[in-house]
């Protein structure tokens, strides 16, 4: 693809080259947020413009590929990151989702991204609950930070213990009614 240097030409055939293996066929806009599919935890950044991203990850992760994203689980703090979206995505699906936009007014998307690359550099408090890259993310485009994966894991999480609550219940009365049969 250096080619292109030498003949403009090929210059879009080496763009949909790129586009073809790493998946980038993507429509942000600065401003815009992405969400990277990273198996049960999605990772999310800010686009700023020039294929790159802005996002916050866990400071004991190494970089690359999402796959090793686990380390959000052993850190309570992370750093804010400017990097190229393909080094952030790697292997993983990756789409455009401005998901708070019919709830919220989104910023300026100059004043997200000038925001967003101020920010590089600087280390925050971490934790998967209550601030992860999505509430980050979100706190650059609206102002507030939300999580939704956060408030549906907490939801099936309610809901899988009222049902192991009701299945203990259910299995106590049965017991009990057992033994009432068994003594008449």
């Amino acid at each position: 693809c250096f080619i292109h240097i030498l003949n403009s030409s090929f210059s879009s055939h080496c763009s949909i080259f790129f586009k073809i293996l790493f998946k980038f066929d993507i429509d942000a806009k600065p401003g815009d947020l992405i969400e990277i599919f990273g198996g049960i935890y999605h990772h999310w950044a800010v686009f700023i413009g020039g294929n790159e991203v802005v996002h916050l990850t866990p400071t004991t992760h190494r970089g690359g590929d999402l796959g090793e994203r686990f380390t959000f689980l052993d850190s309570s703090t992370a750093t804010v990151r400017r990097q190229k979206i393909w080094v952030v995505v790697g292997s993983n699906r990756f789409t455009v989702n401005n998901l708070l936009d019919d709830d919220y007014q989104p910023r300026d998307p100059g004043t997200i991204v000038s925001d967003a690359v101020k920010m590089v550099g600087e280390e925050h408090p971490y934790n998967i609950a209550t601030y992860n890259s999505e509430h980050f993310v979100t706190e650059l485009r609206y102002g507030k930070p939300e999580s939704r994966q956060v408030q549906t894991a907490a939801v099936i999480g309610g809901v899988a213990a009222a049902g192991v609550a009701v299945a203990v219940v259910g299995a106590t009365l049965f017991s009990a009614l057992s033994k009432n049969k068994n003594k008449k």
